[in-house]
């Protein structure tokens, strides 16, 4: 293998970003590491953007451009920046985020003191510097119930189902982690395989970390290494003040696709049946004034996209 640690660092579209955080990786370079911004097909001249300021700052000698024949999605991205550069381990991340120092070699020390975690993530700050968790319990049907209900009483009856987990300052195992940023190891993508590619985005992350442990392999939270988390600059489903907005197709069938994967086709429909029920607790609380916290459009986008078939691809609307 070239290299012990290959970072991918996917783009599409936000190539302001992407150069900043390179701008933010440059401080910490190490022989051991290289980084391989995978431009998705952008279209927009992101990838000349980002390829002369790798050229104009003297950042070639440990960052290159690959270019993504198609937008296949995060999933996609990141499986092509794998294939392209084999490595001892793979830290994805997101262009909207800034490297702290220390954080790529406290992963890699992650790596040798926790020889069973196959996937690694960091703490994660907020643009304002405020902690923002980024480890999760995984979903399943009955956690749609507290998600449309987002009622205490319920959450803490069925905190089993609860995705959000007890804050914890130390390294702890999880269900899974955010992939804005993860170390990966090279073992676990051998054993395990790729991203699933079906997802175009959003869930991918929930579904690999579910194999991995399925495969016997552990996903360690590791908060000393720190990365700053611009939420939503890469997606506009996530961004601040977007999520309340209708989401777009490919988030409802990243959601059907994981539920019915994991679950069956009878599981999914369960998921649904759930929402609606957390749906009748938090609408009327709505028409007495509180504020909403679901999607806008949410109770038809559940079941317009529940009735695409498995295998077909998801794919950005315009």
């Amino acid at each position: 293998m070239s290299v012990d640690v290959s970072v991918i660092l996917l783009n599409y579209r936000t190539p302001d970003l992407t150069i900043s955080c390179l701008a933010s990786i440059e401080p910490t370079v190490e022989s051991w590491f290289t980084v391989l911004v995978v431009d998705n097909d952008s279209g927009d001249g992101s990838a000349e953007k980002i390829e002369q300021a790798i050229t104009a700052r003297g950042w070639s000698g440990w960052a290159r451009l690959l270019r993504s024949p198609r937008n296949g999605g995060f999933s996609y991205g990141n499986n092509h920046g794998i294939r392209a550069l084999p490595a001892k381990a793979y830290v994805l991340l997101n262009s909207d985020t800034i490297v702290q120092p220390g954080t790529f070699a406290g992963l890699r020390d992650a790596m040798v003191r926790f020889p069973r975690a196959g996937i690694i993530g960091p703490s994660m700050l907020d643009g304002h510097g405020v902690p923002d968790q980024s480890f999760f319990r995984q979903p399943a049907p009955p956690s749609e119930f507290l998600r449309s209900s987002n009622t205490g009483v319920f959450t803490k009856l069925l905190s089993r189902y609860d995705l959000v987990l007890p804050w914890r300052e130390g390294p702890v195992e999880v269900d899974w982690l955010g992939f804005a940023c993860v170390l990966v190891r090279h073992e676990v993508v051998e054993q395990v395989g790729l991203l699933d590619e079906v997802y175009f985005m959003y869930f991918e992350d929930i579904d690999y970390c579910r194999r991995v442990r399925e495969a016997g392999w552990k996903v360690l939270y590791f908060p000393e290494p720190k990365i700053v988390h611009l939420n939503g600059g890469s997606s506009k489903v996530s961004a601040e003040g977007a999520l309340l907005r209708r989401a777009p197709r490919y988030y409802y069938e990243s959601r059907s696709r994981y539920f019915a994967k994991f679950y069956g086709r009878r599981g999914l429909w369960l998921a649904n049946a759930f929402w609606y029920l957390g749906r009748c607790v938090s609408w009327p609380r709505e028409l007495a004034g509180r504020e909403p916290t679901l999607r806008e459009r949410e109770a038809a986008d559940l079941w317009i996209n529940a009735v695409q078939p498995l295998r077909e691809r998801a794919r950005p609307e315009a």
